[in-house]
């Protein structure tokens, strides 16, 4: 029900005081304004970002979020449009109600701090109403299954939008930590009546209503909200008196919650996560009252992301399948896998999987996506969707053919995604720039990007996006293949990915890049300690003293699944994938941006980096964001990150000999 993006997964891809960081962006920027980067930049096609694609329970209508407006339209294709809702506000999470006539969804008011409507609309587009206002952050709101309610994640109060994602509020004063918990709330729409139901002591992360009305549900966790959700348990909440009752805890993190039709059973999405809406592992099942869970997928060579029931007994699950798109089923009774359609594109749904109530035809809604064709909403039984919208007909790729690739390391075969320069020769060589993705449970694939690997082709490079052991798409045992090994396999799996590429394509060798942002900025920064090899890097938001980060960031309970231990408890798991123990190393120039309120790999870490490196005269650039959190938020500033990364890959590769 998260609708917020993965945290890890995002990919963009000072002088001895902070207060000179100003003059020298903006001397950069001017410098920067007629650049050739900058005019590939400026060249891009620029699609509408289209979301949240939620077919009606009965088949009938899909709801869909186009650049923070809802639109509705038949299932079957024909006239819909844009819902008029008043001073055009960002609207989201648009939500059915069981018997298809109602739609809910949230308004955003603007702000320095969050606040938000709740609004109904008739399935027609008319009568839209406005249900509540709430000063605070809400998300996922949800009809009962009689439609007397409304219910919703609410933080009351909240001063910033919830996650981790977000810009961090700054510390200031005595350190005594107010905790915002995520409660689920509800609005009565017979008397108007709001209330806060779940514990004021519990952060609810997801939430169903079971088949009765009866009660909820959820995943929580007890504490600060950013940071707990690795060690949530599932329970059963009472909708009245709010009480909760543990149906499971779980081994390692779970995800998507789903009611079996009838009642009485519990679907779940359970494997090594390392962040809150970005979803992989197996799918489980265990009985509503609680007990022991079956794992319905073991040995699966893929990574369920989102399921939802087809019926009593079959569960349908999204699934990342060697860096390709899937649906699958799967028999709670029998435990049989069946594999109903894959292919070479992002055409998971948007979060949870909105598809017809069971016991009607079985009719999904989704938003398909690749490298070449741009966002559109589809519609139809899985594999035999119908294309709705055209909203990005005009929009055409400026940059190269993307290829699925694969390699070997060792007896382990490796898949990534490696964009071609744009209006590629074979007889020419090329630069390449390895872009290594968030997370590290996450992966690349093929999506429509303006902003990371387009822009590198656009600029007559090669772009390389590997999934190295875990990664999403090869199975729960893949993903898990960098415990305790941060900076070993993982990293050997890249650079045996750069070495087929090398073999297989005319690629400079004197003149290699690499970049990622996160988990993919640690990568980075452990790369140019371990290898001479690379010409030029850029480290965004990247993790360089395991140590320091373990008291400074404000997502900790992560690593534990990760390294066994916390940093205090076994030191020496941390130490030998610690890029500052070998920061002497390196001699690669390296361009290192983050914002200067991230909490998931705090500003710090890039500042610690910046200054050994320029201590040891390494060619060095940072560049802080004011008021970015961990994904930047203000379109100029994801610009800036962009173009100056271009830049410093230009400027170093015509200086390669």
């Amino acid at each position: 029900m998260n609708t917020k993006p993965s945290r890890f997964l995002w990919l963009a891809v000072f002088s001895t005081a902070f207060s000179f960081l100003p003059f020298s962006l903006l001397a950069r920027d001017v410098h920067s304004a007629s650049s050739r980067a900058a005019a590939v930049l400026d060249s891009m096609p620029h699609a509408k970002h289209i979301s949240q694609a939620a077919i009606s329970p009965d088949g009938s209508q899909v709801a869909y979020i186009v650049d923070g407006q809802l639109s509705l339209m038949p299932s079957e294709g024909g006239a819909g449009g844009a819902l008029a809702i008043e001073n055009h506000l960002q609207l989201r999470d648009p939500a059915w109600s069981a018997d298809s006539k109602q739609l809910v969804f949230i308004a955003d008011l603007p702000g320095d701090t969050p606040a938000a409507q709740v609004w109904t609309v008739r399935a027609d587009g008319q009568s839209a109403r406005k249900q509540a206002e709430l000063k605070g952050y809400v998300q996922a709101p949800r009809f009962s299954p009689d439609g007397s309610k409304i219910s919703a994640l609410f933080i009351e109060g909240m001063p910033r939008i919830a996650g981790p994602l977000e810009p961090m509020t700054p510390l200031a004063g005595v350190m005594d930590e107010k905790i915002y918990e995520q409660r689920i709330a509800t609005l009565d729409l017979r008397t108007d009546t709001l209330a806060q139901v779940t514990p004021a002591d519990m952060y609810v992360y997801e939430y169903e209503w079971t088949p009765d009305g009866q009660n909820w549900v959820v995943s929580a966790a007890r504490g600060n909200g950013d940071a707990n959700w690795w060690v949530t348990r599932l329970y059963l909440a009472n909708t009245q008196s709010g009480e909760l009752r543990e149906i499971y805890k779980p081994k390692r993190q779970i995800a998507e919650p789903r009611v079996s039709p009838d009642g009485k059973n519990v679907a779940f999405i359970e494997g090594l996560m390392s962040d809150e809406g970005s979803t992989g592992g197996d799918v489980y099942v265990v009985k509503i009252s609680g007990g022991e869970a079956r794992n319905l997928t073991p040995n699966l060579k893929a990574s369920p992301s989102a399921i939802a029931w087809s019926g009593a007994e079959q569960i349908i699950f999204a699934e990342n399948i060697d860096g390709n798109s899937g649906f699958g089923a799967v028999n709670i009774g029998e435990g049989s896998v069946k594999m109903l359609w894959g292919g070479e594109e992002s055409a998971a749904p948007s979060g949870s999987i909105w598809m017809s109530a069971p016991g009607k035809k079985m009719i999904t809604a989704i938003v398909r996506q690749s490298a070449q064709n741009a966002p559109e909403v589809w519609a139809g039984a899985i594999g035999k969707w119908r294309q709705l919208t055209s909203l990005n007909a005009d929009a055409k790729p400026a940059w190269g053919e993307m290829r699925n690739v694969h390699w070997m390391n060792g007896d382990e075969r490796l898949q990534g995604w490696l964009m071609l320069p744009k209006d590629f020769e074979a007889k020419k060589k090329y630069p390449l720039i390895v872009n290594v993705h968030g997370g590290p449970s996450a992966a690349c694939m093929s999506r429509w990007d303006e902003r990371a690997m387009a822009p590198e082709s656009a600029m007559g490079y090669f772009a390389l996006c590997p999934n190295p052991r875990g990664s999403y798409g090869q199975g729960e045992a893949f993903t898990e293949g960098n415990v305790k090994d941060f900076g070993g396999g993982d990293f050997d799996d890249i650079m045996a990915g750069v070495d087929a590429m090398l073999e297989q394509y005319p690629i400079d060798r004197k003149r290699i890049g690499i970049r990622g942002h996160s988990y993919g900025g640690y990568m980075t920064m452990w790369a140019e300690t371990q290898t001479q090899r690379f010409t030029a890097a850029v480290a965004g938001a990247g993790l360089s003293d395991w140590l320091s980060y373990y008291g400074l960031n404000d997502i900790d309970e992560w690593m534990i699944p990760f390294f066994g231990a916390s940093v205090y408890d076994d030191p020496g798991v941390y130490a030998k994938s610690d890029p500052m123990h070998f920061v002497k190393a390196v001699k690669t120039p390296t361009l290192i941006l983050v914002g200067d309120r991230d909490g998931e790999v705090p500003m710090e870490q890039s500042v610690e980096w910046w200054h050994a490196l320029a201590t040891l005269q390494v060619p060095t650039e940072l560049v802080v964001y004011p008021n970015e959190g961990h994904a930047f938020v203000r379109p100029a500033d994801s610009r800036d990150y962009t173009l100056r990364s271009l830049e410093w890959f230009e400027e170093w590769f015509s200086k390669a000999d």
